[in-house]
């Protein structure tokens, strides 16, 4: 089976055996779903061309018709006042249905991905906290002897970096969005203790530890990504060095569309690792794309 991910900045699906239960090709595009929604509140034409390329070249990479597909979408769909005319003229032209997920379901395909990712690596997973930073939400959940806890934000990368225009202003920014993550962090702590790990998983995460590793975009491994261990001053290291390039050279290291979403991508991290309480986080590839394939084999 394929599983699709459309989320607000990116477009992911993969191939999944439910027999073996082994993960095959992948394919990933930046796709921006979310432009300039803070303005508008609909998905936009352009965004919606972008969704419709991506699907036409995923179809050519891994063949849909071969298989059965499982398409989800997330935060920019639940927030656009057009969401049901985009996924029905998707569906029209692609033959694919997006399903509109709730945060609670992000959460729960993400959360089930990352657990299984964990277990593999044979790393601490009986009480840890997941972020999840998209392009226009950040899903913190928490886990814990098989209880699972999550509440959605709306703070993303890509609304971030489209209200700010420069460092000063988003530090700004960002402390009022965080207000409320804040105080939900604080109460779940004094209820249910600090946990014992912290977990990073989505694009931001991902491409720093890519880029402290030395990869570009175009040699990613993911076998080098799961599993490593970010430390905060990791986190200023890559946001000083990618700062310091241009924008083409930045897009070779972090992917084409990303050039300016990495950097508030860093910031809104390194301000969940102070208010989490963590100075090192997990890295962790898998998502909500691997956590509805995972949950398609178990049900069907």
């Amino acid at each position: 089976m394929i599983a699709i991910d459309l989320g607000s900045n990116s477009f992911r699906c993969i191939e999944y055996d439910c027999a073996t239960k082994q993960f095959g090709r992948s394919f990933e595009r930046i796709v921006k779903t979310a432009d300039k929604m803070h303005e508008t509140g609909i998905i936009s034409d352009g965004a919606v061309e972008r969704v419709s390329a991506a699907l036409k070249e995923a179809d050519r990479t891994l063949d849909f018709t071969a298989n059965t597909v499982k398409a989800v979408t997330t935060h920019a769909m639940r927030m656009a006042s057009n969401a049901g005319d985009i996924i029905a003229n998707i569906k029209k032209q692609s033959g694919v249905d997006f399903q509109i997920i709730s945060s609670d379901d992000e959460a729960y395909y993400t959360l089930i991905a990352v657990e299984a990712r964990l277990e593999a690596l044979q790393l601490e997973s009986s009480h840890f906290v997941l972020i999840d930073v998209g392009g226009g939400s950040t899903e913190i959940i928490f886990y814990k002897d098989g209880q699972m806890e999550s509440q959605s934000f709306p703070i993303g990368i890509v609304t971030t970096a489209q209200f700010c225009d420069d460092n000063r202003d988003i530090h700004s920014y960002l402390d009022g969005e965080f207000q409320d993550l804040d105080i939900y962090v604080k109460e779940y702590y004094k209820r249910a203790g600090k946990p014992n790990a912290f977990v990073a998983t989505a694009g931001t995460p991902t491409t720093m530890a890519a880029y402290l590793l030395g990869m570009n975009y175009s040699d990613y491994d993911v076998d080098k990504i799961n599993g490593y261990r970010l430390s905060f001053n990791g986190t200023q290291q890559a946001l000083a060095g990618l700062m310091a390039l241009s924008e083409e050279k930045r897009g070779e290291i972090v992917g084409v569309g990303r050039e300016s979403l990495i950097l508030s991508g860093i910031v809104i991290i390194q301000k969940l690792y102070n208010v989490l309480g963590f100075d090192e986080a997990v890295v962790i590839d898998d998502g909500v794309r691997e956590g509805v394939a995972i949950d398609y084999c178990k049900n069907n």
